[in-house]
């Protein structure tokens, strides 16, 4: 007789953090936050973590570095650290791989050399795919020296999770500076963040890597940073005579997941299945800045079908992580 825990649906979370203590060392305002319950909650590994995606009912998260991984540091630091903190979160998924999976950190800045390091950390480790964090030196990471990044997550069949980071300082002087000061948060989740990374995401569709590269998989948090509100009008009126005829719509759509970190909203969950399907939306937290009991007890009482929300809970993870591996 098959056991219920056999049988029952995981509950994966793959926007996930934590805080690898060196790197934290070479990223501006990480080494501050270690004392604060933020700082605490990343740097556990273990006991607080586990503790609270039990009381959420999550299995398994996905964990990945926070902040500005090793985007804008030295080349030469960069390929020296990665390894590095990748070893040391490989340690904690062996530990406990019923609970965790990673994503590896790569040092973007030489481009070769992370390609080199997704390989590794995929064929060695079983790491999931790879987290990069915002512009690469005030670069986005569409740009051609960095597509033997893309090159081989395809040929692994893996996806790159492009998450958040601080905007550009020249998009900060101009778009925030007449607020950034009485509203610092501005030039991260509430607005700059979105804006960055849902540029990032365009541009990746109109760079032509995913024609270069039609295995590609590409992963963008926080609902899909605004792009499936905006997405028939982009698709729309990219049509205007004048740009390349191709279908905006139709590439995103066969390229992209989106995820629910720190995303909790029905009107913003509805929008995204129904211009995206349900089969391309993957449960998350962004814990420790959410909450695992608020992200869970969210999609429980959503009005959506059982069939719609075991996909997103956990069925689309497994699929598009190969997370039949470790079942």
């Amino acid at each position: 007789m098959t056991s219920t825990a056999k049988t029952k649906p995981r509950i994966i979370a793959i926007e996930e953090h934590y805080m690898d203590v060196e790197l934290a060392k070479h990223n501006a305002g990480m080494a501050g936050m270690r004392s604060s319950d933020i700082g605490r909650k990343l740097a556990d590994m273990a006991n607080e973590r586990i503790k609270e995606m039990d009381e959420a009912g999550i299995d398994v998260q996905v964990l990945s570095q926070s902040g500005s991984g090793t985007q804008n540091m030295d080349p030469k630091v960069a390929v020296e650290l990665a390894p590095k903190v990748n070893d040391r979160l490989y340690e904690t998924v062996r530990e406990r791989p019923d609970r965790f999976q990673a994503f590896a950190m790569l040092p973007t800045p030489d481009p070769k050399a992370a390609a080199a390091e997704l390989e590794r950390t995929v064929t060695k480790y079983g790491f999931k795919g790879a987290m990069i964090h915002g512009l690469t030196h005030g670069e986005f990471i569409d740009d051609q020296k960095y597509w033997p990044i893309f090159e081989r997550a395809a040929a692994l069949d893996v996806p790159i999770y492009l998450h958040p980071a601080t905007p550009h300082p020249k998009v900060i002087e101009t778009y925030y500076k007449d607020y950034v000061q009485k509203y610092p948060g501005i030039v991260t989740a509430p607005l700059g963040y979105t804006m960055e990374t849902m540029t990032q995401g365009v541009r990746m569709v109109l760079s032509g890597v995913f024609d270069k590269y039609p295995n590609l998989k590409v992963i963008l948090g926080h609902m899909g940073e605004g792009i499936p509100f905006l997405l028939w009008r982009i698709n729309h009126t990219l049509h205007i005579t004048g740009n390349p005829d191709f279908s905006f719509r139709d590439i995103f759509c066969e390229h992209f997941w989106i995820t629910t970190s720190g995303f909790f909203s029905d009107p913003a969950m509805l929008c995204s299945m129904m211009e995206m399907g349900a089969d391309r939306i993957i449960f998350s937290i962004d814990w420790p800045w959410a909450k695992n009991t608020e992200g869970r007890e969210w999609l429980d009482a959503m009005s959506i079908s059982a069939a719609d929300k075991a996909k997103i809970f956990g069925g689309n993870a497994e699929k598009l992580l190969h997370m039949e591996r470790n079942a």
